[in-house]
C-alpha cells in the first residue's frame, strides 16, 4: 500500500502508528489533523463483509446443525480469560476485532425483552388522568392495575418505572391451569376502590411465561366496561396464535382490549428485537401522551400527512427499523406460511406431549394449552419411592442437576424451575421451523440418558 508521501497516510511497510503522523501540507487546529477523512472506508467496508460472513457461518449457520453443540459453556472467571475485556488507549486492527466477535459469539447466550406493556399502562394511566404529564403524580389519589398472578415480571417493573410503586400492582388469582379468575378480579376492583384508590387498568395475559396460560377476555372484557378501565392484553408469547384459523380461538375476545403487546420474534421467529403495540384509541392518544412538541425535529407544516411521523408518539426518537423485520418475514412467507409455523410448532408440541406419556420416568405438570410443555424427570432411584415431602425435596434437585450436565456437554439448553408450590420441572417451548419429530425424541433421550443414574 502506498500514498502520496506529500499526503497525509501510510507507505509501504508504515506502521498504524506512522499512518498518523501529519505530512508538511497538514492543517492543525489544536493539535489536531484535519486533511482528510479520519477513517478508512474501505477498510471498514471489508471489516463489515468479514463479520457478516461471520455472524452466518458461526450464528446462523452452525445454530441449525444439530452436530454442533448448543452453547460451549465457561465459567465466569474462565471467560475473563477468554475474552479480552480490557478497554485499551490504543484500538485494536480488524483481525483482532473478528477474532473477538468469534470468541463473544461462541460464549453467548441471548436473552431478549420488551417495554410494549409499560407503553400500554402508560397510555392507561394518561387516559385515567391527563394531568399526570403536567402535574406529575403528588397529589393524586393511589392509581391501582390489577394483573393476573401468572402475569410476566414485566408489570411489576413497568410500574416501579412509571412511579405507580410495586404495591399498587394486584395481583389477581388463577385457577388450576394459570388462567386468571375473574370473579376475583371484580371482588379486587371493588374492595380497591372501597379502600379508595383509584383502579385504572387490567392486564391480563395470552400465553404465560411458564404454563402457556391464556386467560378468559371476554369475561375480563366485561368487568373492564362496568368499572371503566382500560384492557391491556400481554399476547407478546401468545398473539402469533391468531395466525393460525385452527389455533386463533385461544385469544377468543381479544378484539375488545384497548391496546395489545405482541412479539413476533417469538413463536413467529422474526429477527429479535420485534415488539408491537396494538392501540384500539384513533383520537391520536400515543401523541397527547409522549409529544413533548419539539418543533426543531416535529414541525407540523410539512408538505406531507405528519400523521405518519412515529418519533412524537413515543419514547424514543430515533430508533431501529425493527418492523420492517416482520415486514420482510410475513412478504416472504405469506399468510399461509406464518400460519403454518404456529400450526406446526403446535403439532410438534403434542407430539412430544404424547411421547412423555409413553416413556417410563417422564410426567406432565398439566396437559399443555399451547407450546409450553411442562414436565418432570423421575430417575428409576425414585420411580418406586411414594411421592410425599421426601420424594419431591429429593425430584427437585434433579432438573438442576441434569441442567448442569447438558450444558457442560452441549448437548442441549432446556430451561428448569419451580412454580407455585410445585418442585423443579423441565420447560421445554416449541417455536423454530427448523425443530422436526426427530428433536423432539433426541430432547427426551438425551435427559433419560443424562439423568438415569441419578
Amino acid at each position: 500500500m502506498s500514498r502520496d508521501p506529500d499526503s497525509q497516510g501510510p507507505v509501504d511497510g508504515d506502521t498504524d502508528q506512522q499512518e498518523m503522523i501529519p505530512s508538511k501540507s497538514a492543517v492543525l487546529v489544536d493539535g489536531v489533523v484535519l486533511n482528510g477523512p479520519m477513517t478508512d472506508a474501505k477498510a471498514g467496508e471489508k471489516f463489515v463483509e468479514e463479520a457478516c460472513r461471520l455472524i452466518m457461518e458461526e450464528v446462523v449457520l452452525k445454530a441449525t446443525d444439530v452436530n454442533e453443540k448448543v452453547c460451549e459453556w465457561r465459567p465466569p472467571e474462565q471467560l475473563k480469560q477468554l475474552l479480552d475485556l480490557e478497554m485499551r488507549d490504543s484500538g485494536q486492527p480488524p483481525h483482532r476485532l473478528l477474532e473477538l466477535c468469534r470468541d463473544v459469539i461462541r460464549y453467548s447466550v441471548k436473552t431478549s425483552g420488551s417495554v410494549s406493556n409499560m407503553y400500554a399502562m402508560n397510555l392507561a394511566r394518561y387516559k385515567y388522568r391527563p394531568d399526570i404529564k403536567e402535574k406529575g403524580l403528588f397529589g393524586l389519589p393511589r392509581l391501582i392495575l390489577f394483573t393476573s398472578a401468572e402475569c410476566h415480571y414485566s408489570m411489576k417493573k413497568a410500574a416501579s418505572f412509571l412511579g405507580i410503586g410495586t404495591e399498587n400492582v394486584c395481583f389477581v388469582e388463577t385457577d388450576g391451569r394459570g388462567k386468571m379468575i375473574p370473579e376475583d378480579l371484580e371482588k379486587k376492583v371493588w374492595q380497591a376502590r372501597k379502600e379508595g384508590a383509584a383502579p385504572f387498568l387490567v392486564c391480563a395475559t395470552s400465553g404465560t411465561t411458564v404454563l402457556g396460560a391464556f386467560d378468559p377476555l371476554d369475561e375480563i372484557a366485561d368487568i373492564c366496561e362496568r368499572h371503566s378501565l382500560w384492557l391491556h392484553v400481554d399476547a407478546s408469547w401468545g398473539g402469533s396464535a391468531l395466525m393460525s384459523r385452527k389455533h386463533r380461538k385461544l385469544l377468543h375476545g381479544i378484539h375488545r382490549a384497548d391496546s395489545v403487546a405482541w412479539n413476533p420474534h417469538k413463536m413467529l421467529m422474526a429477527g429479535i428485537q420485534c415488539c408491537a403495540l396494538l392501540v384500539k384509541d384513533n383520537s391520536d392518544l400515543l401523541k397527547k401522551c409522549y409529544s413533548a412538541k419539539a418543533s426543531y425535529l416535529f414541525q407540523q407544516d410539512k408538505f406531507y400527512d405528519v400523521s405518519y411521523d412515529t418519533g412524537d408518539k413515543s419514547i424514543q426518537c430515533s430508533r431501529r427499523p425493527d418492523a420492517f423485520k416482520f415486514w420482510m418475514t410475513w412478504k416472504a412467507l405469506g399468510t399461509v406460511g406464518l400460519e403454518e409455523r404456529v400450526n406446526r410448532a403446535l403439532a410438534l408440541s403434542r407430539y412430544l406431549v404424547d411421547e412423555i406419556k409413553k416413556r417410563e420416568g417422564f410426567k406432565l405438570l398439566m396437559e399443555p394449552e399451547y407450546a409450553n410443555i411442562c414436565f418432570w424427570y423421575i430417575p428409576p432411584s425414585l420411580r418406586e419411592m411414594e411421592e410425599g415431602p421426601e420424594f419431591w425435596a429429593k425430584l427437585n434437585l434433579v432438573a438442576p442437576a441434569i441442567k448442569e450436565r447438558m450444558m457442560k456437554k452441549g448437548s442441549l439448553m432446556l430451561g428448569y424451575q419451580p412454580h407455585r408450590g410445585k418442585v423443579n420441572f423441565f420447560r421445554q417451548v416449541v417455536i423454530s421451523p427448523q425443530v422436526s419429530r426427530e428433536d423432539m425424541d433426541f430432547l427426551l433421550d438425551e435427559i433419560d440418558l443424562l439423568g438415569r443414574d441419578m
